[in-house]
């Protein structure tokens, strides 16, 4: 009998905790549903980063090893083959997707007594490019195509078609897609990024503050270069200090020698801008921590070899190259803070490729032997007639590149390259340009052969730079103020911003004395104003 109680107590006990166990659920479901919504607990991450849920960027971050990161991201170094798509035609492609952008959004951060503004808002800087069609487009972005990672576990992307290539974007949302996947799927035949572009402030502050996740050195060229990956994909070349603001270079040095200076490609990207061309991809500079952001995370083994203290007690390291990778010249944080130039990558030629030109006013690379064209004052005639300079506008683009170059002082102009898709017409791309703004004291008149010897430039290049030569847009101070916005500001020392204005002066009185003994002046003003020449 008194065992039956017990039996009968014990189990009237567990069913009154299960009623109680249950009544406190209820209870915590109708508090949560009465909760109003902006005081809900959110798990909102995927939201958060800008990237939805069905993203191949947030797929299973663990699994996607270096063949997605290959897939991914655009590199011409020890992870060459990775792709990576932005945006230059942004503004085309926002309209196929229903997205729109505040009028002026490219110039963001420019006041109102800006000098650059003013520029931007120019006449001769809203030239209108030619209307930009399928077969323009560096890429074919079909928002219907699926990705997928194989079940097997490869971690390799697989399509539902076999057509024309097309980027591995999944079924995200535009606006969601990295800054650097943008650039890449706005390059098109005209223009490597459009003018009034809001995603470049944006792909500016990817670059100079996006976590780096690998350091690895660039494979191939004479000096020390490394390709840096962020999580999201994107890739960077970063190119040490080597230089104080300023040094000059030495007068006994060669060409060939020279230092590849960070901040010159920094002012680079920012010049070819001023000057519309908008032809080398993005460039920021940024403080890059040795010992956390190259030592601790490369798998670079010959680059991890390299890495030693300094008397001083900084952090220093060499890597492999053909020109000052040895301890004599090592790169040393202070004590492990560097300074170096990070440029977005150009998509990997493995999806868009691009073919390189020997430039015909190659230097000869030698200590004492001239080139051809240094001995022969016609030699503009025989280019003229050799393909592809014989016809559309490629020794034209090469005269722009010559501006450009002459500007800055860069007599390391050997190749140049194009993208393949576009054939002959399309622009050039102005890759490499660390060895400029090395001296400020001297100008390099060799540098303008091309348009001296020619004596042709586009109409609208020479309208540019007389605008450029004027008090309300002159050259120096349009660029301090592009250059102030850097993170590593001031980028050059005012001698060097002295002599922009020096040198375009120079290149205007070259076309005035083409103009002077020219018979037809359309002949050296080529008119390529409202369609490409």
């Amino acid at each position: 009998m008194w065992r039956r109680l017990q039996t009968l107590l014990q189990r009237k006990f567990k069913i009154g905790l299960l009623f109680l166990l249950l009544l406190a659920l209820l209870v915590h479901l109708v508090m949560d549903l009465a909760l109003p919504t902006d005081v809900r607990p959110c798990s909102c991450n995927a939201k958060a980063s800008g990237v939805s849920s069905g993203s191949p960027v947030l797929a299973s971050p663990k699994k996607l090893s270096l063949r997605i990161l290959q897939d991914f991201s655009g590199s011409n170094g020890s992870l060459e083959k990775s792709s990576q798509p932005q945006g230059a035609g942004l503004h085309a492609r926002a309209r196929e997707l229903g997205i729109q952008h505040q009028h002026g959004e490219g110039n963001a951060g420019l006041t109102e007594g800006s000098k650059l503004a003013r520029l931007f808002q120019h006449p001769l800087y809203n030239i209108p490019i030619p209307e930009v069609t399928e077969k323009d487009k560096l890429f074919v972005v079909n928002p219907m195509e699926k990705f997928s990672l194989h079940s097997s576990g490869s971690d390799e992307w697989v399509s539902s078609s076999k057509g024309e290539t097309v980027l591995p974007t999944g079924k995200t949302a535009y606006d969601t897609y990295p800054a650097w996947l943008k650039f890449h799927i706005g390059i098109n035949r005209y223009e490597l990024y459009p003018r009034q572009d809001p995603l470049m402030p944006i792909l500016l502050q990817d670059l100079a503050t996006q976590r780096i996740v690998s350091s690895v050195q660039k494979s191939g060229g004479t000096q020390l270069k490394l390709i840096m990956t962020f999580p999201n994909y994107g890739q960077a070349l970063f190119k040490p200090m080597k230089q104080t603001r300023d040094q000059e270079t030495p007068i006994d040095f060669f060409y060939f020698s020279d230092f590849e200076r960070h901040n010159a490609e920094i002012a680079a990207f920012h010049l070819d801008r001023i000057l519309d061309f908008r032809r080398i991809p993005p460039v920021s500079g940024r403080l890059v921590n040795i010992t956390k952001e190259i030592r601790d995370i490369t798998t670079d083994k010959k680059l991890a070899k390299t890495f030693f203290i300094s008397p001083a007690g900084n952090v220093c390291f060499y890597g492999e190259c053909s020109y000052y990778c040895s301890t004599e010249h090592a790169l040393c944080g202070k004590p492990d803070g560097l300074e170096g130039s990070m440029a977005a990558l150009l998509p990997d030629k493995t999806l868009a490729k691009r073919r390189s030109w020997r430039s015909p006013w190659r230097r000869s690379y030698h200590k004492s032997k001239k080139a051809e064209w240094e001995l022969n004052p016609n030699y503009c005639a025989q280019v003229r007639k050799t393909p592809p300079y014989d016809r559309g506008h490629r020794l034209l683009d090469l005269i722009d590149m010559t501006v450009l170059d002459f500007l800055m002082g860069n007599m390391d102009r050997h190749h140049y390259e194009t993208f393949e898709k576009f054939g002959n017409d399309t622009f050039l791309l102005h890759l490499d340009n660390g060895r400029g703004f090395g001296r400020h004291s001297r100008d390099e008149p060799s540098i303008l052969a091309p348009l001296q010897q020619c004596c042709s430039i586009k109409k609208s290049t020479y309208l540019r730079l007389q605008l450029l030569a004027t008090q309300p847009y002159r050259l120096s101070d349009l660029l301090r103020e592009a250059l102030a916005t850097d993170p590593l500001a001031p980028i050059l020392a005012e001698p060097h911003l002295r002599a922009l204005d020096r040198r375009l002066g120079k290149v205007l009185a070259v076309v005035g004395n083409c103009l002077a003994r020219a018979t037809r002046p359309d002949e050296v003003l080529v008119h390529d104003l409202g369609s490409r020449v």
